[in-house]
């Protein structure tokens, strides 16, 4: 799981509410037309720039991504890839038969190899399944950022609404504090949306599609050199630039191996 991911939305809603219940009740923010015209409005906005299922599949990958720290390190696939690469040489392609990992990528990709096909079809397959990982991430991302424009637009009009309301009171001036008060509080919801979950979240599949997609061509450019008989260290040192400088230091037993 993704602590802080957790740790960061559960503070950011903490230190709003507090702010909040500093001088007065939680129930002064509590606005039911303004959230109707805020979340309503911005899930039928969503739902005319982006397909249902399209949107369903984009909020089921964003917090999957979010809250669960499933991409492997790179320093724990090339170690992988490198035992990979071992028992190939010593045992040739159908010693990865019996090999199973954590990762549905690498699977995949042990797999092709052990049915035999070339390796132009493996790379092909794999690069394939690269895109596609990366079309997903990218639709996702661009439903949340969605979101995150539409909130404050649909705040502002459900500001403008309540404007138009006010003004038409004008003749009871006690009305016009409330009814301002009331007016404002659509324009916060949609940046309370568009701030503290939308963009964020958009951002962090922004984040983890960078990563996986670095995952899946290291180990696509792995299995093409396995396939090639590539020595493992060689291929170790070639892809410790996968990893940062600070990290290759982990890579040295790899390396004289």
């Amino acid at each position: 799981m993704d602590i802080l991911t957790l740790v960061g939305l559960v503070a950011g809603i903490l230190i709003v509410i507090l702010a909040m219940l500093a001088n007065a009740s939680l129930l002064t923010f509590v606005n039911l037309p303004g959230l109707a015209i805020v979340i309503g409005g911005t899930f039928a906005v969503t739902l005319i720039k982006f397909r249902l299922p399209t949107v369903m599949s984009a909020f089921r990958l964003a917090f999957r991504a979010a809250f669960t720290d499933r991409v492997a390190r790179p320093t724990e696939l090339i170690r992988e890839v490198g035992r990979l690469a071992h028992v190939v040489r010593k045992e040739g392609i159908l010693g990865l038969e019996s090999h199973q990992t954590r990762d549905e990528f690498l699977q995949k990709a042990i797999n092709l190899c052990v049915d035999g096909h070339p390796p132009e079809l493996v790379e092909e397959a794999l690069a394939q399944e690269t895109q596609q990982t990366m079309e997903r991430y990218e639709v996702a991302e661009r439903v949340f950022r969605g979101i995150g424009e539409s909130a404050p637009a649909l705040g502002m009009l459900g500001t403008l609404v309540g404007l138009v309301q006010m003004l038409n009171t004008l003749d009871d001036p006690s009305t016009i504090g409330p009814a301002m008060a009331v007016a404002l509080l659509t324009t916060l919801y949609g940046a309370f949306i568009a701030q503290m979950v939308a963009l964020p979240l958009a951002d962090k599949l922004q984040l983890k599609a960078e990563d996986e997609t670095r995952n899946q061509i290291l180990i696509t450019t792995s299995m093409r050199n396995i396939m090639r008989g590539e020595n493992p260290r060689v291929m170790t040192e070639l892809l410790s630039s996968f990893v940062t400088p600070e990290h290759r230091t982990g890579l040295a037993p790899e390396r004289e191996a």
